[in-house]
């Protein structure tokens, strides 16, 4: 029961109307009035999606919450963009080749403007304040028959927010290097975001007919950057151009459909709408203007789109000619109308079945996004420490300052030490310097801790640390900084569990279900049977099940637990070879306390 007297009910993510009706007591003909009424048009047997089911269980006076679902790989995809996880989760049948999204990263003044002047002729730099690009915008180029998505990322510090976004939208990256300048602070920050994303990385060094030019220094300084070029018997491939003599230009984009072939670039055109907000900004004659990149599924003009707390009904799209167009495939970067406000760069936007349901959606991300304002707090590192242990990562990630390079060195040395071990340290960033904002949005993005030794935290990085919810600590002894981590470390160890039974029960009598299968009508013996528990079969000395309980009921009511003496329905996951006679095993996995 919730805090409003409201009853709770678990929904899936998508369930059918007959089975909804059956989990809120109803006929499916209310459930199908009900969502005719909100514009979704329903037969008995149709899967309905998570937030349609919401807004019918609403008017019916339950309040819906998502049925957690435990999969195999949860911990990985814990860190992988919505968007991957949408098509992660398609069927492999209907997933087909899609153009890859670039993204161009890069110290200023580099020429990642320039390149991409080169690469799609037109003059894009001439209209910009300085040579430096204001915003991030999306183009398409054709080479060999096959389009290629282009994102301009800007590279100036005061943008690198917009860079992290851009990098987590991307298949492949293009770091651009002046070869005449080398790695600069900003390009290895640029590289930190790339590999925060987990995204392959082509490196374009750029103006190699410079007098001044020196590649071999510049593959030095990639090298020590974890960047080591294809021909120093590396990974990453280093692409000689002149952007402003349109040099090389055919070679990189050759580089980038060759990568594009080596790593699994697909979509379902007719799966699920998501994408990501590129840019918007409210034009005075047409109003909230965003560019959608589409990931996955096939966005039409009059879909009705939600991006976190803004959604709205698409009067017209227009491709990055400005071309009216009605429909955009995956990866195909489009100019919307109709939004209500302006969207956030970076944010995922999916689409839904009606306005109410949008409203719903927005209603409930802005409460959401409103407690999470209010409870926000920097983590200290033992309660950083605390949700890897929980399972929800198995990586550290570090930010590191310090005053010198001689202090610098040997601290990032310490800690790659430290990550030899089961849990692994990522130092995604490490520079001398005080700490700024650039270094605490990188943490944000990241999911990182900033350390600084012998240094100082800017006055707006510690406004926007607080605000974000990233910890810093300082330091000035070194070996203080070993024993926090080293300590911190072993909290974040795979803890270990014990096995402790809770229940027997006693198989009275087996139903068969129609399309749920058999059900076994049991009596528990001893303890208690739980829904959220595990389950052994044993018929006789055999074990012949070990698994998940998959329903639980007591006089057909869904319950959570039934104690001993009581007569229970119960469903096992993936399994109906049940027989009177059998037993069940009811048992949960504790947590050891460790030393």
């Amino acid at each position: 029961m919730s805090d409003d007297g409201q009853k709770i009910i678990e929904i899936p993510a998508g369930i059918g109307v007959r089975d909804l009706a059956e989990r809120m007591d109803s006929s499916p003909i209310e459930i199908i009035k009900i969502l005719m009424t909100n514009g979704v048009m329903a037969s008995i047997n149709q899967q309905i999606d998570f937030d349609s089911a919401a807004i019918v269980a609403a008017d019916m006076g339950f309040e819906a919450v998502l049925e957690k679902v435990k999969e195999e790989g949860a911990e990985a995809e814990a860190d992988v963009a919505h968007w991957r996880q949408v098509i992660a989760n398609e069927d492999n049948a209907v997933l087909e080749d899609r153009p890859p999204v670039v993204t161009i990263l890069g110290h200023v003044d580099h020429g990642k403007t320039t390149l991409l002047d080169a690469i799609r002729d037109t003059e894009v730099q001439a209209g910009e304040a300085g040579g430096i690009t204001q915003h991030i915008g999306a183009y398409q180029v054709v080479q060999d028959g096959q389009t290629i998505t282009f994102l301009d990322t800007p590279g100036h510090a005061a943008f690198t927010a917009m860079r992290a976004r851009g990098a987590q939208g991307a298949d492949i990256v293009v770091l651009v290097v002046a070869a005449d300048d080398g790695v600069m602070p900003q390009t290895k920050e640029a590289i930190a975001h790339a590999k925060a994303a987990r995204v392959p990385i082509i490196v374009a060094l750029n103006k190699i007919d410079k007098g001044n030019a020196n590649p071999e220094l510049v593959k030095k300084q990639l090298s020590e950057n974890e960047l080591v070029p294809d021909e120093w018997d590396g990974d990453t491939m280093v692409i000689p151009v002149s952007a402003l003599n349109k040099k090389g230009i055919e070679d990189l984009l050759e580089a980038i459909l060759l990568v594009a072939d080596s790593i699994d670039i697909r979509a379902n055109p007719a799966g699920d709408v998501v994408g990501t907000i590129i840019e918007a900004e409210l034009d005075k004659t047409r109003g909230v203007m965003a560019t959608l990149l589409v990931q996955n599924g096939t966005l039409k003009q009059s879909d009705i789109v939600v991006a976190g707390g803004v959604y709205g009904r698409l009067r017209a799209m227009f491709d990055y000619r400005g071309k009216r167009v009605e429909e955009a495939l995956p990866s195909m970067p489009v100019s919307v109308m109709g939004l209500n406000e302006v969207p956030s760069a970076g944010q995922i936007f999916e689409i839904v079945k009606a306005e109410k349901i949008a409203r719903y959606r927005v209603k409930e991300y802005v409460e959401e996004h409103k407690k999470v304002a209010q409870t926000k707090k920097s983590l200290s590192l033992e309660e950083l420490f605390a949700a890897y242990q929980a399972g929800e990562a198995k990586e550290l990630r570090l930010i590191i300052k310090a005053d010198v390079q001689g202090s610098l060195d040997p601290i990032v040395g310490e800690m790659n030490k430290l990550g030899t071990g089961e849990i692994g340290i990522k130092v995604l960033y490490a520079e001398t310097g005080n700490i700024g904002e650039n270094d605490i949005t990188l943490a944000t993005a990241s999911n990182a801790i900033v350390i600084g030794f012998n240094v100082q935290a800017d006055v707006t990085a510690r406004r926007l640390a607080d605000r974000e919810g990233v910890s810093i600590r300082l330091y000035n002894i070194i070996y203080r900084i070993v024993e926090d981590v080293e300590k911190a470390l072993k909290g974040m160890l795979a803890p270990v569990f014990a096995e402790k039974n809770v229940g027997k029960a006693e198989v009275l009598a087996v139903f068969p279900i129609s399309k749920v299968g058999k059900i076994a009508g049991c009596r528990v013996r001893s303890g208690i049977i739980r829904r959220n528990a595990l389950m052994r079969l044993k018929r006789g000395d055999d074990l012949i099940f070990e698994g998940e309980v998959s329903s639980l009921k007591h006089e057909k009511e869904r319950v959570n637990e039934v104690r001993d003496g009581f007569e229970c329905g119960v469903g096992l996951k993936n399994f109906h070879d049940i027989e009177v006679g059998d037993i069940l095993e009811c048992y949960v996995l504790e947590k050891e306390a460790i030393d």
